[in-house]
C-alpha cells in the first residue's frame, strides 16, 4: 500500500516522502493518527503542486541545517557522570543527556534527532548522530568520564 506520509516517522521516511508499507500498519496505525494519508493519484498530484510551490522554503530550511552543522562540526562533548568502581557507568548516557551538553555550548537541539548507535554503559569515546534535516547530519564525538566527588 502507498501512502504519502505527513510528518517525519522513524525507520519510515521524512515529511511528504511517498513509501509503501503494508496495509495493517497503514490503515491501523499511520492513516487513523494522521502520520499518513493514502497516495491516490488525485493526492500525489496535490502533493506535486504543493512541493513545487515549497521548493524554495525547502532550500532556505536545508541551508539552514547546513549552517547548524557546520557550527556543530568541530564540537566534541565530556559527559560526567557516577561511575562504579569496575568502570561501569549508573544507568546510561542517552540522547537527554547529550542534548543538556550541547545546551550548555549554546546549541539548542532536539533530543528527538540525536541518535546514538549503541548503548553507552561505561567509560570512553563514542559517537552521536545528530539528523538536522533529512540530507544534513552531523556526528558528534563525545567522552564519558566519571564524575568527581
Amino acid at each position: 500500500m502507498e501512502i504519502i506520509l505527513k510528518e517525519d516517522v522513524a525507520n519510515l521516511g521524512y515529511k511528504n516522502d511517498i513509501v509503501t508499507v503494508k496495509s495493517g500498519y497503514g490503515r491501523n496505525y499511520l492513516i487513523p493518527t494522521g502520520k499518513a494519508v493514502i497516495a491516490s493519484p488525485s493526492a500525489k498530484k496535490m502533493l506535486a503542486e504543493e512541493l513545487k510551490q515549497r521548493a524554495h522554503k525547502l532550500e532556505k530550511i536545508k541551508k539552514d541545517a547546513e549552517a547548524v552543522a557546520e557550527s556543530l562540526k568541530d564540537v566534541s562533548l565530556k559527559i560526567a557522570t557516577k561511575v562504579s568502581a569496575t568502570g561501569s557507568i549508573y544507568g546510561s548516557v542517552g540522547n537527554i543527556q547529550i542534548a543538556e551538553e550541547l545546551a550548555k555550548l549554546g546549541h539548542n537541539i532536539d533530543r528527538k534527532i540525536i541518535v546514538i548507535k549503541d548503548q553507552v554503559k561505561e567509560v570512553g569515546n563514542y559517537k552521536a548522530l545528530v539528523k538536522l534535516h533529512k540530507e544534513v547530519s552531523v556526528e558528534i564525538p563525545f567522552e564519558v568520564v566519571a564524575e568527581e566527588a
